[in-house]
């Protein structure tokens, strides 16, 4: 199948070459898309580190529960607002520099709380983190609209999404045992010098693609975030995003009380759930993305596909939901496992849909827009869950809410987005 021509450009050189063939198409996901699920694996890991490592750091610093939580809403307070930032800057520098340059600075952070002395050290660390990180999805969702066909979507971003599940999973169980021998500091000075050394492959590698002429796309047409904010597109996606996200930090972030204090779980049990929830959602994702590039090679259109998928997972969210809700035990449990099915459906077409629409253009600033808006459920879902809970004395009222919120979100992306297409921005 012949694509377009298009014009690249990498650090100021410009070449006009084809549009990326099955072979390279291949070659990209086995090398530049495992990088960057790598990279997003980091990512999540460096985020999670505090939450990991909170037991010891709150009684070492004296830090207060209500300091605790400051300090994990902190790394939101930046890392929502610099999406855009992070966007314009990969869209006017290219991608593979604005990657490079948030890691190192997430990378740095990360590094540097293991020597915090206080509260106030881990404040400005845990800022500097977001500001790090926001670089992430705009970089990484160019990267993949401009090298690979609508088509291929689906499995690329699956490999990034499997990243972003098993990120909080793995950190918790490596970073355990680190603390157990080492303690806390050591947890984030070796996981920020580990995480330095995905720069040796990934400069390697992207030199290689450099001389194989498949490099950054420089478009003659560069739509605004003004232009794109007029879209409904724009809006049914982002607010899709944040429903999907409403569930998903809300099963991150109260799923180990949850199991222990209401469901009587051990820890070392509570583990051993999480854990399975988190792999099997790795599994769906990788799953569902195949099926999801198979199903569109046969002739089926990227609305049909992409839609099926995230609103099966929205679906799927809002009845484990109701089953936690329910209260009875069994049920809840089945309801948590079955979770994972949505997040495997549901992850990679987050971002597949918004690389579709805005095309490889507009993807970086799109992505921003979306992530931007979808990430402030990271800032009110753990907090409105905490506040039902204490007002209730139980958590059915909160998932709830949270299957109220799904709802919103499978109304959003199948209606409220008419067609997932390309937008022709000429228009």
């Amino acid at each position: 199948m012949k694509f377009w021509d298009r014009k690249i450009n990498l650090f100021g050189r410009t070449a006009d070459v084809a549009a990326s063939r099955p072979e390279q198409t291949t070659s990209f996901v086995s090398t530049i898309g495992i990088l960057l699920a790598l990279a997003m694996f980091i990512n999540y890991v460096d985020r999670g580190n505090l939450a990991t490592a909170a037991p010891l750091i709150k009684d070492e610093l004296r830090i207060t529960n209500t300091e605790f939580g400051v300090l994990i809403s902190a790394f939101f307070w930046i890392y929502v607002p610099f999406q855009l930032i992070a966007a314009w800057f990969v869209t006017k520098f290219g991608a593979y520099r604005a990657l490079v340059g948030g890691l190192l600075v997430w990378s740095v952070a990360t590094v540097l709380t293991g020597l915090a002395g206080g509260f106030f050290s881990l404040l400005v660390l845990r800022v500097v983190l977001g500001l790090g990180e926001s670089a992430s999805f705009p970089a990484t969702s160019k990267l993949l609209a401009q090298n690979l066909p609508v088509e291929k979507l689906g499995f690329a971003n699956a490999l990034v999404s499997t990243g972003i599940i098993l990120g909080p999973a793995v950190g918790t169980f490596v970073g355990g045992l680190v603390m157990a021998q080492y303690g806390w500091r050591m947890l984030f000075v070796l996981f920020g010098l580990v995480s330095l050394l995905w720069l040796v492959p990934w400069l390697a590698v992207t030199r290689s693609w450099a001389a194989a002429k498949l490099l950054e796309v420089r478009s003659v047409e560069q739509p605004s975030f003004r232009k794109m904010l007029r879209r409904r597109e724009l809006w049914g996606a982002a607010i899709g995003h944040f429903s999907n996200n409403y569930t998903f930090y809300t099963i991150l972030t109260w799923l180990p009380l949850y199991l222990v204090k209401v469901q009587g779980f051990t820890l070392a049990e509570m583990a051993r759930m999480g854990g399975v929830v988190y792999i099997a959602a790795a599994f769906f994702s990788l799953t569902c993305g195949w099926i999801a590039d198979r199903w569109m090679s046969f002739g089926a259109s990227s609305n049909r596909v992409r839609k099926f998928f995230i609103g099966s997972a929205c679906a799927i969210a809002i009845m484990c939901m109701l089953l936690c809700a329910t209260g009875n035990p069994s049920l809840a449990i089945a309801g948590l496992l079955i979770s994972s099915i949505g997040q495997g459906m549901g992850g990679f077409n987050l971002y597949a849909i918004g690389q579709t629409l805005a095309g490889p253009a507009g993807t970086a600033k799109w992505i921003g827009l979306q992530n931007c808006i979808g990430n402030i459920a990271g800032i009110v879902a753990p907090v409105i869950t905490g506040v039902i809970v204490d007002l209730t004395g139980t958590y059915q009222a909160a998932f709830l809410v949270a299957a109220a919120v799904s709802t919103v979100g499978l109304i959003s992306w199948t209606i409220g987005i008419s067609r997932i297409e390309r937008i022709d921005w000429s228009e």
